[in-house]
């Protein structure tokens, strides 16, 4: 039985088991009528038998799933000669790979043999098996909590104050799953970019002046550089990160403003659906807008003016990147402006204040947590991004602050330093983590930052 129709049939169980234990909850007490003398509200007690059916059956699930692949794999491999069995780790974990893709149908690294061919039909036999026994295990466990939960059921049993702890334990381990998703991505940063830090100084990382990150495999390999200074790396993405601020501001907080104050209903109702269209487009056709046209644009307009500008300049990837952005600040400015109180509009507007001067002595100092958070979240969005500076901006570390040459960031250097196959026990690997670490320290502190001036703002204001 596939696994979509087991939950489809464990979903139909526990349909059936709310109304079951809701109808005799009202049995119990002569119908529905006298739904008073029971101690919780008879649809709790449905939910009540629907869990027992549904929880015990999950966990049957996912522990058979964890299992189930281990299991099989030593049952195959249980099976095969003595000569296969004895083969180093390394070998036999290759074999079993093989095994396994040539059950799924796909290509193997090797002819396939008898044995192979054996081998796979032997797990196909394994896994349908398991997924028949696994049918009926789970059935029967869900069958047995419901009859549990439904003799259970009694006037006095507290099944609101049962159901909502279960509700709670789930919320809690949903809460718990965000929580240590979160840690164990940071570790795993951490992990290997303490690797690296064993390899390479921390000083010379952070402060070095030359980025050129390529090691070699060999003693007499030429063209190995091996320098990890990441000072250009992180000019570069503080200098397009301005652009794009300098920008994506001042354009987006002003439209926040016009939307939100001085537009009518009809003008809002269609600019703003067309400004979050923005928001919408894939950031490689920004990158293709950038390279294909702002790029060429600002190279002709500085020849113009009598600036060497280059084919990929920082300017045009900052630019391009603004116009991105303008969508999230616009949006969350919005909605901070809107978040006011009416009572601070209306009562500056009743002392005699202009709209202008309501806006600029009431409204914006009022909304400006909101305003503060949504440019810092604008700020890690492009600090992040990706593709516009490796189309527009170049992969050439230069450290300069001249916006009309080109540069990259960290991000480009990341996903450069990891395509393709790589050793993980080499520095030019490894230093890609250590500059994701980077990332993680920037965003904590611009969080820092705007959680300070929330919270001074915000106790002005309530």
């Amino acid at each position: 039985m596939q696994s979509t129709t087991l939950i489809l049939l464990l979903g139909f169980m526990a349909t059936a088991a709310f109304y079951l234990g809701r109808g005799r909850s009202l049995a119990l007490v002569g119908g529905p009528g006298h739904g008073l003398a029971l101690h919780s509200l008879p649809g709790y007690y449905g939910y009540y038998v629907a869990i027992w059916v549904v929880l015990p059956a999950l966990a049957l699930l996912s522990a058979w799933v964890l299992l189930e692949p281990k299991l099989i794999v030593a049952l195959v491999v249980n099976g095969l000669p003595e000569a296969y069995r004895n083969l180093p780790a390394g070998e036999l974990n290759l074999l079993v790979n093989n095994i396994q893709n040539l059950a799924a149908g796909d290509v193997i690294s090797v002819a396939a043999d008898d044995m192979l061919q054996d081998a796979a039909t032997q797990f196909n036999a394994y896994a349908a098996k398991s997924r028949q026994v696994l049918a009926v295990l789970a059935l029967g466990v869900a069958g047995l909590g419901g009859v549990h939960a439904w003799r259970l059921i009694n006037p006095d049993l507290r099944a609101r104050n049962r159901v909502e702890g279960v509700i709670r334990w789930f919320l809690i381990a949903a809460s718990s799953i965000a929580i240590f998703t979160t840690i164990g991505i940071v570790l795993s940063v951490l992990f290997e970019a303490i690797r690296f830090f064993q390899k390479v100084p921390a000083t010379e990382f952070l402060f070095g002046l030359n980025w050129s990150p390529q090691t070699a495999i060999r003693a007499d390999q030429v063209g190995s550089s091996g320098s990890f200074g990441a000072v250009p790396l992180f000019t570069g993405t503080m200098l397009i990160t301005a652009i794009a601020m300098v920008v994506a501001v001042p354009v987006g907080l002003m439209t926040a403003i016009y939307l939100a104050e001085y537009s009518s209903a009809r003008v809002r109702g269609v600019a703003k659906p067309l400004l979050e269209i923005l928001a919408g487009i894939p950031t490689v056709v920004y990158g293709f807008f950038a390279a294909l046209t702002v790029a060429p644009w600002v190279r002709q307009a500085g020849e113009s003016a009598g600036i060497d500008v280059a084919s990929e300049s920082a300017l045009a990837a900052g630019l391009v990147m603004g116009i991105m952005i303008i969508p999230l600040v616009s949006s969350l400015s919005d909605d901070a402006i809107n978040a006011v109180p009416s009572a601070m509009r209306d009562g500056a507007l009743g002392l005699g204040s202009t709209r202008s001067e309501t806006m600029t002595k009431v409204i914006l100092p009022a909304a400006l947590p909101g305003i503060v958070g949504g440019i810092l979240l604008a700020v890690s969005r492009a600090i992040g991004e990706t593709m516009i500076v490796v189309m527009a901006a170049g992969l050439a570390a230069n450290l300069t602050a001249n916006p009309f040459e080109a540069v990259t960031t960290v991000t480009v250097q990341i996903v450069t330093l990891l395509v393709g196959d790589q050793e993980f026990d080499s520095a030019k690997t490894l230093a890609a983590f250590a500059l994701g670490l980077m990332l993680f320290v920037v965003t904590l502190f611009l969080n820092v930052i705007g959680l300070s001036v929330v919270r001074k703002y915000r106790e002005q204001y309530d």
